[in-house]
């Protein structure tokens, strides 16, 4: 088993190798038509599309403008921008290039063409540039999936977060605690090994310990964030219920700013749950305009739309609940009247309304103020429930402002507000990794004195689980600091 593993290590390591000989190209701007397009070329011989290309070499990290030739028929293919990027200043921390050239498909096809032709030159993989950029230890693991999501990033606050990951805060946040944690295993190493010649002092061991114990209550406070990270970046699940004709389907046409449901007097219009993805207020967030949730109809097709509407309920983030504000304002109880409407949707009053994290889920939207001959009951009953109730008209958009407000304050509770202070996980690789090194220091804490050599074991596997986060993992480490840290020679 071992020899299987080291061979299918090697053989890793030399494929890796291998592909690392080759230099690559593709282009870095987007696809189709555009004025100009970036072509980045990065590799041992990157200097060499320069030489062969260009004729002669640029300053490095200064634009010049060049005609680019084919190497071998020398054809001017274009006038373009060049730079130079040599290594390990570069991105991927190899020799770089970059042809700014026009942007028609002819004219890329002609340079990749005029590439290929170039010693181990080859076009890039998915991913590579990125890749080479962490094997060369110019970026972590968490860096290269900040990037990623900054690509994809849609909102403003994705966007943060992904900055905010992509500069290393959360590989920094790590990093200092591989290195706490590497200085409390070469603490228990040390007693282990030396303790017996009292060459040691007898505290090492509760000092390392302390520093492990402070470590697990970080760990563990870092883990209870309620997904916010997670929940930002992948989007926020948010259904629209309520009784038929209510203005569910307005809403959903006012959020996302276009006709995306029908809209129509005649009740029970929507019978399948509708989904589009938005921006409100920065956020990312799947809205799901659902079936009016009423009794008494034996229309088989409704039915199955109500049981999707609760099904959409069970599973959402944030509900939306909507209501006609002419049924609140018929008679003088305006807020029994709103309990009663949401108990009849299948949904407990008081988990609308108490201060528990369900609650901060709910937003009572009162629709159809417009219709309000008198709008005094609306707005005490807004007053009694503030932050809860929140009065909106589809068609005037009265009350858009407070809606927004009232929006984004629930946004923000439900993702956070990503600071460079307190970064945010946003994977769910991540989380399972510092879920396996809390397990492993839990562990650890269970173990007596006497037993301290098989605990620092699992000291062992939290630093490698902790380490597979940014993707730096080696034993080396503790080596380097038990020799650094402690004078073996006394």
């Amino acid at each position: 088993m071992f020899v299987k593993l080291a061979n299918s290590s090697l053989v890793s390591q030399l494929r890796h190798n291998f592909r690392m000989k080759h230099t690559i190209y593709a282009l870095s701007s987007g696809f189709g038509k555009c004025g100009v397009a970036v072509v980045r070329i990065s590799g041992p011989n990157a200097k060499l599309a320069l030489t062969r290309m260009c004729k002669r070499m640029p300053q490095p990290r200064f634009a010049e403008l060049r005609k680019i030739m084919d190497p071998e028929t020398r054809e001017v293919l274009d006038h373009g921008l060049v730079l130079w990027f040599p290594g390990p200043s570069s991105f991927t921390g190899e020799d770089c290039c970059e042809f700014q050239v026009h942007g028609g498909p002819a004219v890329l096809a002609s340079v990749f063409s005029a590439l290929s032709k170039l010693s181990n030159f080859r076009p890039a993989e998915p991913g590579e540039f990125a890749r080479r950029a962490f094997y060369s230890g110019k970026i972590d693991l968490t860096s290269a999936e900040g990037l990623a999501d900054l690509i994809n990033a849609e909102t403003e606050y994705q966007r943060k977060q992904a900055v905010i990951q992509m500069e290393g805060a959360l590989c920094d946040v790590y990093t200092n605690w591989r290195t706490s944690l590497s200085k409390s295993l070469a603490n228990i190493e040390a007693y282990i090994d030396f303790e017996e010649d009292q060459n040691i002092e007898s505290s090492i061991l509760n000092v390392a310990k302390q520093q492990i114990a402070e470590l697990r209550a970080a760990i563990r406070q870092h883990l209870a964030d309620g997904r916010k990270g997670e929940r930002l970046r992948s989007g926020v699940s948010m259904a629209i219920i309520g009784a038929p004709n209510v203005g569910k389907s307005s809403l959903l046409n006012y959020l996302s700013q276009k006709s995306t449901a029908i809209v129509s007097d005649i009740a029970g219009t929507t019978r399948d749950v509708i989904r589009t993805d938005i921006d409100l207020c920065g956020f990312p967030v799947n809205v799901q305009d659902t079936a009016g949730l009423r009794a008494g109809t034996s229309d088989v097709i409704e039915l199955e739309g109500m049981a999707r509407a609760r099904a959409a309920l069970k599973s959402a983030d944030v509900a939306l609940i909507v209501v006609d504000a002419t049924y609140l304002s018929d008679g003088n109880d305006a807020a029994g009247r709103l309990v009663d409407y949401v108990e009849s949707l299948g949904l407990s009053w008081s988990e609308v309304s108490s201060d528990s994290e369900s609650s901060s889920r709910r937003l009572v939207i009162v629709n159809k103020t417009d219709l309000v001959e008198n709008p005094a009951q609306i707005q005490k009953l807004k007053e009694k429930y503030n932050n809860i109730v929140c009065p909106f008209s589809c068609k005037t958009e009265a009350g858009k402002e407070e809606l927004m407000t009232c929006m984004a304050s629930l946004l923000k509770d439900l993702c956070g507000d990503p600071s460079i202070e307190n970064p945010s996980f946003t994977q769910p690789r991540q989380r399972f990794c510092l879920q396996e090194t809390l397990n492993a220091l839990d562990r650890f804490s269970n173990f007596s004195e006497s037993e301290i050599d098989i605990g620092a074991q699992e000291v062992r596997n939290a630093l490698y689980s902790l380490g597979k986060i940014t993707g730096h993992v080696s034993t080396e480490d503790i080596l380097d600091l038990i020799f650094r840290d402690f004078c073996i020679g006394k």
